[in-house]
């Protein structure tokens, strides 16, 4: 029996752009999803937390897929528990696929590096979505603050997150391909916005190495400004994401694909309890995380 876990994510900057190739700013949070694999000499089973979101045990069988051009699986047992909510933009699928590869890996002794495994969870993702960049599942796989397609780590944030949960279910690949219809439609004005968004996502790097998290939240509220512009917001989002700014959140904004989901803050530590109570209140649930530097692991 062999058991990994992955972490969810939260972006800074960047979703939708990071689609176009331009950069996005991500930092792993200490959300797991857990992957437990036994060998059961009856066919393969899956024993997953996503009972109530049967699509999302599509990337546990889709990993499974790629996994066997490595090696041949059969007669397992997958037992999936999780963290992190779906469908709420902290990276719920890319954590359960990259869990699901890593014990796949070790179970088989296949020999796949971290690199090797994102990328496989990458394929996976965009399998499964139809469209997908390598954000989460690099950031599932490798921990820490990641800036993306460049593939580099940056010190880990050391500022308090606070998460705004609205409850309401979003599809990834609905609003993917939403924006993707809006940019052909109106090349000349989205292209310019995506590439204001990867110019904030560098911008941010520099900031993240400073630990100037004043600035980084400034500008994570302007990035929130055009994700209102492309049409991924909705209103209870905004009533979350402008209860922590005027709480005293540095920035606010949506992570992930929008359309529901989650929204993130980031404040110093002392301000997290009165942030999360005031997301709370303005709708939804509200919780405080951290950071973490630890990405793929065995448990």
């Amino acid at each position: 029996m062999v058991r990994f876990s992955a972490p969810g994510k939260v972006f800074l900057f960047g979703e939708h752009a990071v689609v176009y190739g331009k950069k996005a700013v991500a930092c792993a949070i200490d959300l797991r999803t857990t992957v437990e694999i036994t060998r059961s000499g009856k066919g393969i089973h899956i024993q997953s937390a996503f009972k109530d979101d049967p699509d999302k045990n599509q990337y546990i069988k889709t990993a499974i897929k790629k996994f066997q051009v490595r090696h041949d699986v059969s007669d397992i047992n997958i037992k999936v528990t999780s963290q992190i909510p779906v469908a709420s933009g902290l990276g719920s699928s890319a954590a359960v696929t990259v869990a699901t590869i890593a014990a796949l890996n070790e179970e088989y002794q296949a020999g796949m590096t971290r690199d090797e495994i994102a990328f496989m969870g990458y394929q996976t993702e965009l399998e499964v979505q139809g469209a997908a960049s390598p954000t989460d599942t690099f950031v599932s796989t490798m921990g820490g603050t990641v800036i993306v397609p460049d593939k580099r780590k940056l010190p880990p944030i050391t500022c308090g997150v606070v998460v705004g949960h609205t409850g309401i279910s979003k599809s990834t690949s609905r609003m993917v391909s939403r924006v993707r219809t809006l940019k052909g439609k109106y090349p000349e004005v989205i292209d310019g916005i995506m590439d204001c968004i990867g110019n904030m996502s560098a911008r941010g790097e520099a900031l993240v190495l400073k630990n100037d998290y004043k600035s980084i939240g400034e500008l994570m509220n302007v990035n929130q400004g055009l994700l209102d512009a492309i049409g991924v917001n909705i209103p209870e989002l905004s009533l979350q994401i402008h209860a922590a700014r005027s709480h005293g959140a540095y920035g606010a904004k949506i992570t992930g694909a929008g359309g529901g989901g989650c929204m993130v803050a980031i404040c110093d530590p002392s301000r997290c309890k009165d942030i999360a109570n005031a997301i709370g209140r303005s709708f939804g649930d509200s919780f405080i995380t951290k950071p973490t530097a630890e990405g793929v692991r065995r448990e």
